[in-house]
Order: C-alpha cells, then structure tokens, then sequence
C-alpha cells in the first residue's frame, strides 16, 4: 500500500488528520466561550484602559504640572518678597500665608478655580469623545461588548478622575511649599477656633473634595460638547467659554435670579469647612447643583451619542 492510500477509518496514512483538528479547534472555541468573562467584566476593563491612557499621556502630567505650579509661585512670591501681604489685597487667605504655610494650598485653590481648573478640565473633557473621532479609533473602541452607553459612562468616569487628581494635585503642591517656606502649625479656623495638624491636612483633603464636586457638572457639559464634533479643539474651547461666561453672569447683581441655577455659583464658596464645627450646608447645594447638571448634560450627551452615526 502506498503513502497515499487511505488507511482504515477514511483518512491517509501520510496526511494530517484534518477532522481531528477540526474537531479540537471547536472543542476549544467552545470551551473559551465558556470561560470568556462576561459583559460586566468587559466594561470594567474599559474603564481601567480608559484611566490608564489618561493618565499615561504627557498632556495629562503636563497639565497636572501647570496646576501644581500655581500655589508654588504663590509661596515663592510672598517668600521673597519685601512686604508682608496686606488684609484684603489679593487673594482670600494670602495674609495668612506667612503665618501657616497650609494657607498656601487654600490659596492656590482660590487662584486656580477661577480659570487654571476649568481650562484643564475643559481640555481633557473636551478630547473624550471627539478625539477618539478625529484619531479614527471611536469605532473600534464601539466594539467592545459595553456598547455606546457604558463608553460615555466610561469617558465621564475619566473626567471625573482627573477632576479629583487636578485638585488633589494643587492641595499636595500647596501643602508641601508651604511646608518648605513657611512655618506650620496648629489652623486658627474662620471660627476662631485652633485644630492640630492632622486634622488641618484632613480640612485640605475635604477642601479639595469640595472643588472636585464643582468640576463634575462642567466635566458633563463639556462631554455633551464632545459627542457634537469631531474637532476636539472646538469642544474644549466651548467648555472653557462657558465656565467663563457663567463666572461673568454669576458677578452681575443684575442677573441675582440666575446665579443660584448657574453651575459656578458655589465654586467659592468652602469657607463653611474652615469653621468649626463644619457646616455641609454649601457643600450639600452645590452637590445637588452639580448632578442636576450631571443629569441634564448627561442626558443629551446620551441622545446624541445614541444616534450619532460613527465614521471614524
């Protein structure tokens, strides 16, 4: 008998045994779609390739350096300089940095809320999802198995993260000239009473928590913006815009009606937690102002985005 006649059982004797393999490719696949993790876990992963892109990209850090130098040259202008900060010029709390270097990092807030931190936020909230657009790599992220829905949660998600790294971010910095610059101690609070070091960094902490919260509902604004172009230069610029001009609106006594409704209203306003005991009354209405945002904004981006036709 030849090399290539067929042996018992159909197959030759020198060829592979083709169905076998066959047969153990299926075996596999099917074993592997039994193993393969579920929906949930396909999300969450997305989530974790979101954060892990963010916070990788040179933008981001160079970003999170701009904002840590802000309370930074702060200390090192009232260190070197010849006059002692008067009461009411400048800043909130700028006399009082000479006196508590943990001044500098309430401070550092004060001067970066009204700009610094909308301008990054609105720079990385604006790239969400127009950015995948322009890069051409939207589509392929809609092929995971989360959908449309769990990616807008997802980008949102990574917005927020910033939002809380970019607070933390200018506290830490502030924190830490203060701490190489100027005497530290015991915090005379607003209340007039004096609260011991750790509970002064745990203030700074829940400060910092308190301008996050602030930040979410531009962060939602801005991602509705995203999902309207292509172009993310056009989304940040919208979102930066309008963190200005409601700041604009808010300082018009004409408009006193409206600043309750707009969005920056409660930006300043932690100076409840500096007292003793705290008040969360501030700290309450400016979370319930933000999630109506949240809602409102996130609702849109959730309706164009559904029936946005992906190109690219």
């Amino acid at each position: 008998m030849s090399d290539s006649q067929p042996a018992p059982g159909g197959t030759s004797r020198g060829a592979p045994d083709t169905g076998g393999a066959i047969a153990g490719i299926a075996a596999a696949a099917q074993s592997a779609s039994a193993t393969a993790p579920a929906r949930p876990l396909g999300a969450w992963a997305l989530l974790v390739s979101e954060l892990n892109v963010l916070f990788r990209r040179r933008r981001t850090w160079a970003l999170l350096l701009a904002l840590a130098a802000v309370p930074v040259l702060i200390a090192v202008a009232v260190r070197l300089s010849s006059r002692e900060p008067s009461p009411g010029r400048g800043p909130p709390f700028l006399d009082q940095v000479t006196q508590n270097g943990l001044f500098v990092a309430v401070t550092g807030l004060i001067v970066s809320i009204p700009l610094f931190l909308p301008l990054t936020v609105g720079v990385v909230v604006g790239d969400t999802i127009a950015g995948e657009a322009g890069l051409g790599t939207l589509r392929y992220l809609l092929v995971a198995p989360a959908g449309r829905v769990w990616l807008l949660v997802v980008k949102y998600l990574g917005a927020a993260a910033f939002c809380l790294a970019a607070t933390v971010t200018v506290v830490t910095a502030g924190v830490l000239a203060g701490l190489a610059l100027f005497p530290v101690g015991p915090l005379t609070l607003l209340s007039g009473d004096t609260i011991g070091l750790a509970e002064s960094f745990g203030r700074a902490l829940l400060i910092a928590g308190y301008v996050t919260v602030s930040l979410l509902g531009l962060s939602a604004i801005g991602l509705f913006f995203s999902t309207l172009t292509v172009v993310p230069v056009g989304a940040m610029a919208a979102t930066i815009v309008l963190s200005v001009v409601t700041q604009v609106l808010d300082s018009l006594p004409q408009l006193e009606w409206l600043h309750p409704w707009l969005f920056s209203h409660y930006w300043l306003d932690f100076a409840d937690l500096l007292r003793q005991p705290v008040d969360f009354s501030s700290f309450g209405a400016n979370a319930l102002l933000q999630a109506g945002y949240l809602l409102l904004f996130g609702a849109l981006a959730y309706g164009r985005f559904l029936t946005k036709d992906i190109l690219s």
